[in-house]
């Protein structure tokens, strides 16, 4: 189980969107933007096509971070769960990255999937009303984080399934607190603007 654990966090750690801006020749996208290495910052700093292989890497990774872990250990639904939570971890604390990283929500769809996927699809509709009508990816993401574990507790999935869900959506509302203050002063930057904060 430890094992599937810490290999579910070395494959959240791969920093994709560092690694994409960097083959799009910007050294590192972390001194660009809002200072992450997600798909939004990257489509704002390089543009549609390398934010677009941003978004697929961070989903694959954390898709493929839980469904090895589910493989190695059998589906046992507590390591599962923990490898969820270790492959967002990951994303957002890389240590190829000195222990920085995204936001986790990209990264968090792709093991939600794995683990929730019910519950999961039931939310991205929220998110993709909510950026739609705001054009604040940020509060999608933050509605949409916190509708997959009550959606998974509705539809009975396992108490530690719908624990780590808990836990992935509290990680993203903590890593979007920068972001929640700019939603609440009026200056968080609207998808399709550039942001320097």
């Amino acid at each position: 189980m430890i094992a599937a654990i810490v290999g579910a966090y070395l494959i959240g750690a791969v920093p994709i969107g560092w690694l994409v801006a960097r083959a799009f020749g910007v050294s590192d996208i972390r001194r660009h933007g809002s200072g992450t290495i997600g798909a939004t910052n990257v489509l704002r700093t390089l543009g549609r096509l390398p934010a677009i292989v941003t978004l697929l890497g961070d989903v694959l990774k954390g898709y493929v971070a839980v469904a090895l872990a589910a493989r190695f250990t059998q589906g046992d639904p507590v390591a599962v769960a923990l490898a969820t939570v270790a492959a967002v971890v990951g994303n957002c604390w890389s240590v190829f990255l000195g222990f920085r990283g995204g936001k986790g929500v990209a990264t968090g769809l792709g093991a939600l999937l794995r683990l929730v996927p019910w519950a999961t699809l039931a939310a991205l509709p929220v998110f993709v009303a909510v950026v739609a009508t705001s054009r604040f990816v940020s509060l999608g993401s933050l509605l949409g984080a916190l509708c997959v574990p009550l959606g998974a507790a509705l539809l009975g999935y396992p108490r530690a399934s719908v624990i780590a869900a808990v836990a992935v959506a509290l990680i993203v509302v903590g890593r979007h607190h920068a972001n929640i203050a700019r939603l609440r002063a009026g200056t968080e930057s609207r998808l399709g603007q550039k942001s320097t904060a």
